[in-house]
């Protein structure tokens, strides 16, 4: 494996960054919990706003007086796409927080190389086809973030297995992997083809220190796969959205328009919001049944980890 932090981890999994459902109390939750906590910097309207979540996050994995107790890293996600005109403003505010891993998305990551390597953190991009994997190890990152096939929001198009496989191929890094995965199970299947830690996005969703609304949360409980659409039509590039946010909207998930506008990875500003009110989600919302804080969560896919390694050897 090429987990540098597999030591500081309970298991080897990422609260993805969430769009407008990732904040300070679930990164700090996660984090608390022993898996990586994740958010978009996207989540703050203003740097000052930023500013606020980076030092309440640092704040509140500060431990006093457990000295056996080390939270696990946490991680800021950066939008490097030329649409982000606040790239400078947070990529000066990670200097100053420093935080142990920062996720590029949208774009190249070379523009946060030299501030988060100089301060010796790790680089990890957001990858979703080949091409994008091989120009993220041209930049000399640390990791690939591997978006695939049944990833909520954004989505991949290839197998999770045959994204491993292939990146494997040519870079010998971190293996970060997503797509569908919300149980331990899961997980340990991803570890064993070759991931060194998993993406889980949708399985934080509906947890209860997450930014989503109660009704997007019990929306995740409600549906499953086949409550799923996948369309740039909101966006104008592929994610997968949850069909009755659609419907509520007033839309034809079935019939939807191709958008008037260019790419815009926004809440938007029209009467329908992108992402605020039409609501994204994963393949493996099928297995979430209830709303409960993120400890119960870990404690759950912990368990079914370690079913599964136990397994292997019986098989």
């Amino acid at each position: 494996m090429n987990n540098p932090f597999s030591t500081s981890l309970r298991i080897p999994v990422v609260a993805a960054p969430m769009f407008l459902v990732s904040g300070p109390d679930l990164v700090v939750a996660a984090c608390r919990s022993g898996v990586v906590g994740s958010f978009p910097t996207q989540n703050c309207r203003t740097t000052e706003d930023l500013d606020t979540w980076m030092g309440t996050i640092t704040d509140g994995l500060r431990v006093t007086g457990r000295p056996q107790f080390t939270p696990a890293p946490w991680a800021a996600n950066l939008v490097t796409h030329s649409s982000n005109a606040r790239l400078a403003d947070d990529l000066r505010l990670v200097s100053e927080y420093k935080p142990e891993i920062v996720i590029t998305a949208l774009g190249s990551p070379r523009p946060v190389m030299d501030i988060v390597k100089g301060y010796g953190g790790t680089v990890i991009a957001d990858v979703v086809d080949l091409k994008l994997a091989h120009k993220a190890a041209d930049a000399g990152v640390d990791g690939m973030a591997c978006v695939s096939a049944g990833a909520g929001g954004h989505t991949g198009h290839l197998s999770p297995f045959a994204f491993t496989s292939a990146v494997r191929d040519f870079f010998d890094g971190m293996i970060v992997i997503g797509g569908g995965i919300t149980d331990g199970y899961g997980v340990a299947g991803a570890v064993v083809a070759g991931a060194d830690l998993v993406y889980m996005g949708t399985r934080f969703l509906a947890a209860q220190e997450s930014l989503a609304e109660p009704r997007y949360k019990q929306m995740i409980v409600d549906n499953g796969p086949d409550d799923l659409v996948i369309s740039s039509a909101i966006t104008g590039t592929p994610a997968s959205w949850l069909k009755p946010s659609i419907v509520a909207c007033g839309l034809d998930p079935d019939n939807l328009q191709p958008p008037s506008e260019a790419k815009n990875y926004t809440a938007g500003s029209t009467a329908i919001k992108r992402w605020k009110d039409v609501w994204a989600a994963g393949q493996g919302l099928q297995t979430i049944r209830a709303i409960e804080p993120v400890s119960a969560i870990v404690d759950q896919i912990s368990a079914e980890y370690d079913a599964a390694l136990q397994r292997i050897p019986t098989l």
